[in-house]
């Protein structure tokens, strides 16, 4: 079998090559195999080396490529070639959600490993906070954190990440959006000066190259297929009143043969009407928002996997980082407010060489918005007919700037005053 590996311009070719290319630890490569991983996807093929060479990275690569196995499997490489007792590695990321995620893909990757790992994130009781106060004080190999639960250990002195040799921050561009970036910088701040740091980011703009420019050592960079929908989608919108969208959804999904559908509006307050409007219908439709505590959370994502649920309406917590297999069908109620984001939000279906369908609403002020969106995909999106008894939509016209109608909040009227 011929490989090629070519350090040139940070980016390395390889011709037919499989995880056992690698020369994984045996424990290792046992759980891949057990798991049926045979080739790593473009991402995994580029970083693996890197992260095994110990050289710091910087990698950019959309949802759905296979960030998180490129950076946790050369870390138990290392972790089962030589074993301690101690924190070994730090992953910061932006959502609970997504700490769950990457500690369950730990643990299936690590299973016939003696790598240990814990995740940290808020919202959880007192005794899981003492759970995590005995990992940080006594060790877990691997400790997958949100930086504001992370901080309020930091805080109370007792954190002991003095041995720690790898730091990771995934999902980098949307904890800087969500403003993280000082609790970032905080921790480092604990962490040894001589050790590797590698981040990845689904977006790669200036004030992520300022961040890296910080935390990273003269880091290798990695880019895959930024800003490119994923080439199984099959992609639609319909032009489309916001008064029309929700009978809209209803055509759509009611008397449907359905496997799996998220639908991602703006606010909380769309997504639990949303959701209400479809179970009156009789459809299998659950909400996740930020209102919910995290156990519930936990079972509307458990309950979606197992097709106990059929539709999942969410907000963009769940655009990005959540890995849920066999998604047949997105649908934006509301044209992204970014256009890298649409990009996430459609990547939740055709994950892989699966395919896929997303459908985006449009309504009369958010025409630009979407023009931007085809801008940066470098395609136009068909636009569908809306249903015969929905009545017109509106028309497309992205050119013609159209101002939404501006309501002043917490207005009043002054009472008259009485003549004297």
């Amino acid at each position: 079998m011929s490989k090629k590996i070519k350090l040139s311009s940070c980016v390395i070719k390889f011709n037919k090559l499989i995880f056992r290319d690698f020369n994984f630890h045996e424990s290792l490569q046992e759980g891949l195999d057990s798991m049926g991983f045979e080739k790593p996807t473009p991402i995994q093929e580029q970083a693996i080396p890197i992260i095994l060479n110990n050289k710091d990275l910087i990698a950019c690569a959309q949802t759905g490529t296979g960030k998180t196995a490129a950076f946790l499997l050369p870390i138990l490489h290392k972790l089962s070639e030589n074993p301690t007792d101690d924190t070994n590695t730090l992953i910061v990321v932006p959502t609970r959600e997504l700490a769950l995620q990457i500690d369950q893909a730990l643990q299936g990757f690590s299973y016939f490993t003696s790598v240990s790992s814990l995740a940290i994130y808020g919202g959880s009781d007192g005794i899981v906070f003492e759970t995590e106060k005995k990992a940080l004080t006594q060790g877990a190999n691997v400790i997958v954190a949100t930086p504001g639960r992370l901080m309020a250990h930091l805080n109370m002195g007792y954190v002991k990440l003095d041995k720690l040799q790898h730091l990771i921050l995934d999902e980098a561009d949307r904890m800087l959006d969500m403003g993280f970036v000082d609790d970032i910088l905080k921790i480092t701040t604990y962490l040894p000066k001589n050790r590797q740091t590698l981040m990845f980011s689904a977006t790669m703009p200036p004030k992520i190259r300022t961040l890296a420019t910080k935390l990273l050592n003269n880091p290798e960079q990695i880019s895959i297929a930024i800003s490119k929908p994923a080439e199984g989608v099959m992609q639609g919108a319909y032009l489309v009143y916001n008064t029309q969208k929700n009978n809209l959804i209803i055509n759509l999904l009611e008397g449907k043969d359905l496997s799996s559908v998220i639908i991602f509006l703006s606010t909380k307050q769309n997504v639990k009407q949303l959701e209400r409007d479809l179970q009156k219908k009789g459809l299998k439709a659950k909400a996740i928002h930020s209102d919910l505590e995290q156990n519930e959370r936990e079972e509307v994502l458990r309950n979606f996997r197992s097709k106990q649920t059929q539709i999942l309406v969410a907000t963009d917590i769940l655009s990005r980082g959540i890995d849920i297999e066999d998604i047949g069908l997105v649908i934006n109620y509301d044209v992204p407010g970014d256009a890298e984001d649409y990009i996430h939000r459609i990547g939740r279906t055709a994950r892989a060489a699966s395919t896929g369908v997303a459908l985006t609403f449009i309504n009369e002020f958010d025409q630009q918005k979407f023009l931007q969106i085809e801008n940066l995909i470098g395609s136009e999106v068909k636009k569908i007919p809306l249903p015969s008894e929905l009545g017109e939509g509106p028309v497309y016209a992205p050119e013609i700037k159209i101002r939404k109608p501006f309501v002043k909040k917490n207005s009043f009227r002054r009472k008259p005053q009485a003549k004297k």
